[in-house]
């Protein structure tokens, strides 16, 4: 019986997406990396690694929540082991910061540089070693033809990068997959409980190769992110079993 025009159109959708660098996962990697609701706006459903993502961080408070979603991101890419490499002038991360989520500081290093152009020669470079878990680089601006240099380095090498941009002004196209956007939104708590509630961030995918843009209210709970919604649903629940 001949494909109907259905499948036709669906295998022809896997291999552009194949074509474009997003390969469907194994099924053991088919849950994703814990980004929650986050995870289905990108093709597949999964977090694209072996991929440029770009983070837009016009200030140093973007900065700071930048770094705590990727606290999360990078928690899940280090499960298996190796380090991140995160470079950059200004070394604006507490590494001690990161064991709230099951990092060890140790597992990052640091290379500080004082030129635009040294960080992005150690960023291609970085890129290009197969034994890193994550590459992370503050950069203030870059053309599209030197992330594309930093695209094929991760095609070979499979390894994560994310360029942390600091200059708005002139916010040029790049081949990166995904353009982010995060700041810090206030905690919560159950009404009557004391102490600090998780931490909380709003994510803005602005832009995602093949996917849905979104932006999602979300906690770090239990080793992973979930959306404020899912866990006021939880809290809810609780409230009501102990109630009963």
């Amino acid at each position: 019986m001949p494909d109907s025009k259905k499948d036709i159109i669906a295998r022809l959708q896997q291999n552009i997406l194949r074509w474009e660098g997003f390969v469907p996962p194994p099924a053991s990697e088919a849950k994703g990396i814990g980004l929650g609701p986050l995870e289905a706006a990108f093709p597949n459903g999964v977090f694209p690694t072996g991929a440029m993502h770009e983070m837009l961080c016009p200030t140093l408070e973007g900065t700071a929540a930048t770094g705590g979603l990727l606290g999360g991101i990078l928690s899940s890419l280090m499960q298996k082991g190796g380090t991140c490499l995160w470079i950059g002038s200004g070394r604006k991360l507490f590494p001690h910061g990161m064991t709230a989520f099951n990092i060890e500081p140790h597992r990052i290093v640091f290379v500080d540089l004082p030129r635009e152009k040294d960080i992005l020669w150690a960023t291609e470079e970085a890129l290009k070693c197969e034994g890193l878990a994550a590459v992370v680089a503050e950069v203030k601006d870059i053309s599209f033809a030197l992330s594309r240099r930093l695209q094929l380095a991760v095609e070979h090498s499979k390894i994560t990068g994310f360029l942390l941009r600091s200059d708005m002004r002139k916010l040029s196209t790049t081949t990166c997959v995904a353009r982010w956007q995060v700041t810090s939104v206030p905690s919560q708590l159950p009404q009557g409980m004391p102490g600090v509630g998780h931490p909380r961030w709003q994510a803005e995918l602005l832009r995602v190769r093949n996917g849905t843009p979104g932006s999602w209210e979300i906690e770090w709970v239990d080793g992973k992110f979930v959306t404020v919604e899912e866990q006021m649903a939880k809290v809810v629940y609780m409230e009501t079993r102990i109630a009963g």
